[in-house]
């Protein structure tokens, strides 16, 4: 099959050469035809020698890359993708577990499929498009879902709206595009959690928190706990699996400690240790002093773009100071950022200056990151984008 042809400038075909999956409009000198957005295209060296095969779109970066070598895409090539992303989900112990069905299928550039994301929360999965070249492939995702699944899959949400670049003239809308689920509740690790993928935050809950749930439950034993932006609750239930004293559970979004609530109940109905309040995060650590001696700090990006970073490090200073100087002698705080613009150097710089200016004795015990369902293109370092640390604080 013929591709619209796009040749680099001289010297901007070395990222591709290192296998780095995007490139960015600045580095186009050439294309040959008018390819529409999300179209495959061909790209060359100023020397006209094949470079990959990608996704066109508009904005700073034009090309995802989705293939480094001269093939066709069909939905042969996108079955093969996905069937290897599933593969390696077996090979974790992912697929299969009686104690945990929520997991990520696809990571875009993680599993080489730029502009994908795909979590599956028991027999449901919910399908988030970041590009409109994957946006345009959907039916055909789909199609390959249910042939790898057969009856395990009962339904698929595909939840794009909010995630397709504003300027496309694609429309997505959020909904079913194959059955529709009947139960909400996925379990992680032998606990409960009820997802809302049409109304809640990305997918519907962080999986990518998995892990470092259960490292924060090996240290909850006799703790008083604060999680912050605590969203569903999933780091309070685990707390009080492992034994807290007390959790409570703060998020600015009323809909949030709706389903917090929810969560805690339904893995520990009636348990008078867990209380949660709908306040902003700056407002409520201002005063409690050695009130918890641990706390979860778990924000939104920040930052979600280069223009912003500076404003959002001095985001998580000021957040992270707050803690260091209201935390009880001798807490643990996990503090985490998932903004993708904040390298790991940055973030650990940043609670740094936050644990000088709070004048604490402060000691690194853990560092964090994404789990294994969550992999990182070992050619595209920015997909390491979780953050965390587990800080003992004199």
């Amino acid at each position: 099959m013929s591709y619209i042809k796009v040749v680099l400038k001289s010297g901007k075909d070395q990222s591709l050469r290192r296998f780095h999956p995007w490139v960015f409009s600045g580095a186009i000198k050439k294309i040959y035809g008018e390819p529409a957005e999300g179209d495959i295209v061909t790209v060359y060296d100023n020397k006209d020698e094949f470079l990959g095969l990608g996704h066109y779109q508009i904005g700073s970066i034009a090309i995802r890359i989705v293939s480094f070598e001269d093939i066709e895409v069909n939905e042969q090539f996108w079955e093969d993708k996905i069937r290897t992303a599933y593969q390696l989900r077996i090979d974790q112990g992912l697929v299969g577990d009686e104690t945990t069905n929520a997991y990520r299928l696809v990571h875009a550039e993680g599993d080489n499929m730029p502009g994908l994301i795909i979590d599956m929360y028991d027999d449901t999965a919910v399908v988030q498009m970041h590009s409109v070249g994957m946006f345009l492939i959907k039916d055909t995702i789909d199609e390959i879902l249910k042939k790898i699944f057969g009856d395990g899959l009962k339904a698929i949400y595909n939840k794009s709206e909010g995630t397709i670049p504003y300027k496309a003239k694609v429309n997505p809308e959020n909904g079913y595009t194959y059955g529709k689920s009947e139960t909400r509740i996925a379990l992680e690790n032998g606990l409960k959690f009820r997802v809302d993928w049409e109304k809640g935050q990305k997918t519907g809950f962080f999986v990518d928190q998995r892990d470092n749930r259960a490292l924060l439950e090996h240290y909850s034993k006799g703790k008083s706990v604060l999680n912050m932006f605590c969203y569903t609750g999933g780091f309070s239930f685990y707390a009080m699996r492992g034994g807290a004293e007390l959790v409570h559970s703060v998020d600015s979004s009323e809909r949030a400690i709706e389903l917090t609530k929810e969560n805690v109940e339904l893995n520990f109905p009636g348990d008078s240790r867990h209380d949660a309040f709908a306040v902003d995060a700056f407002k409520y650590l201002d005063d409690i002093k050695d009130k918890y001696d641990l706390i979860i700090l778990d924000p939104p990006a920040f930052a979600k773009h280069n223009n912003v970073l500076n404003n959002a490090l001095q985001g998580y200073k000021r957040l992270n100071a707050k803690a260091f100087e209201q935390i009880k002698p001798g807490g643990i705080l996990f503090t985490f950022s998932c903004s993708q613009v904040v390298s790991k150097d940055a973030f650990r710089k940043t609670i740094f200056s936050a644990a000088a200016k709070s004048g604490r004795n402060v000691r690194i015990l853990n560092q964090l990151t994404q789990p294994a369902d969550h992999p990182v293109n070992i050619y595209h370092p920015e997909g390491e984008y979780l953050k965390g640390l587990v800080l003992y604080v004199e």
